[in-house]
């Protein structure tokens, strides 16, 4: 007769193999707790595959504790998990345990375990793609008709918008965005000044660094810097609120209670958007040429001569520009927000997957909108 013995960290807890005549018995003893049974699991399994037996007996008469993980083993050795084609029998559990291993059944194992993701085909992903994008282009156009349709209601009458949440949601999403706002518009003035100085001083040309901090800023990343933030840091609380809003169906509750969620949250935060972002925006172009001028009066240029050379290479016009892809920046980030919070789905991951959808769609769409003021503004001459 053969035995093996193996033991873990706790030497209360292990079994025993016993081998005779075609027979094995496993006898099993002290806490099958979940760490026990994590440890005694792929061990017991890597030694019963090179035993061949036809019959096998799980003594767990030895047993002094056994929760769900040691439960879920015994199943296992029950159903021939590790011995397959043997007979398998388990005696000796105590009264209490032996209640809990009756009420699990084999075929419970079989309907709850995990199955293997089924494998899909290259056409049937590409369909369900096209499908996805469809529906999520219908729901967006859905979304923009409703607004409108809630904006020129408001229009008509004013006193229907709910002024108050909009000045709060102006305090969250605008105001306590200054500090952030001000210290990376800063650091990307400095950045650039420093990174133009060098190359400029090459041909005596670093006045010229009033001119690329000043177009720079005002025209291409005061505004889209400033809307990537207001992606990451509103747009996302925008798509959380209303997401958790969803899921704890209070956006049900409102329209049983005869309110149409688009006019009494939507179009509140859409509003704040549209006044926040310029003036963020004028705010970063700002911060911006600060942190350029700081540059140049330390490489020794006097205050008069940078904002006289900021003159010749900046004009109201480019300001506008900025301030009206401040404004357009803002209605995406805003609506991308809340459309997205109103898509979330159930479950506990819902959420946060709507967030992450909210910054990406707006960064996206952030940047195709640059990019078409950018082909517009250079047909106009502008």
């Amino acid at each position: 007769m053969a035995e093996k013995r193996a033991h873990i960290d706790d030497p209360t807890a292990l079994y025993q193999l016993s081998q005779e005549s075609g027979s094995l018995r496993i006898s099993l003893h002290g806490r099958l707790d979940a760490r026990n049974t994590a440890q005694n699991w792929p061990r017991l399994q890597q030694q019963l595959a090179g035993i061949p037996a036809s019959k096998v007996d799980v003594d767990a008469t030895g047993v002094e504790y056994c929760d769900g993980s040691g439960l879920a083993l015994l199943q296992f050795l029950g159903m021939g998990g590790m011995t397959p084609g043997a007979t398998v029998s388990v005696r000796g559990l105590k009264p209490e345990f032996q209640k809990l291993f009756e009420s699990f059944t084999p075929d419970d194992y079989q309907k709850f375990r995990p199955r293997p993701p089924p494998k899909g085909h290259l056409a049937e992903d590409v369909g369900l793609g096209v499908v996805t994008a469809l529906r999520d282009v219908r729901d967006q156009i859905a979304f923009l008709g409703a607004v409108s349709t809630a904006f020129v209601a408001t229009i008509g009458n004013p006193r229907r918008m709910r002024w108050r949440e909009v000045f709060h949601v102006f305090e969250l999403a605008g105001v306590n965005a200054l500090p952030i706002v001000s210290l990376i518009s800063l650091l990307v003035g400095l950045i650039i000044a420093f990174e133009a100085a060098q190359p400029l001083a090459q041909f005596g040309a670093q006045i010229f660094i009033a001119n690329m901090i000043g177009l720079l800023m005002v025209r291409e990343l005061g505004p889209m810097m400033t809307a990537i933030m207001l992606a990451g840091r509103s747009g996302s609380a925008f798509a959380a609120e209303l997401g958790t809003m969803k899921v704890n169906e209070e956006l049900n509750a409102l329209e049983t209670m005869g309110l149409d969620p688009v006019r009494f949250l939507v179009v509140q935060r859409i509003t704040a958007g549209i006044l926040l972002a310029p003036l963020l925006t004028i705010y970063s172009m700002f911060m911006g040429v600060v942190g350029g001028v700081i540059v140049m009066l330390g490489l020794g240029f006097p205050l008069v001569a940078i904002y006289n050379q900021m003159l010749t290479g900046v004009s109201l016009h480019d300001i506008i520009v900025g301030s009206t892809k401040g404004i357009a920046f803002g209605i995406i980030v805003a609506a991308v927000g809340c459309l997205r919070g109103l898509q979330t789905k159930k479950g506990p991951s819902a959420v946060g997957e709507s967030t992450t959808r909210a910054v990406v769609s707006s960064i996206l769409l952030i940047i195709l909108a640059d990019a078409g003021f950018a082909v517009v503004l250079y047909f106009l001459h502008s």
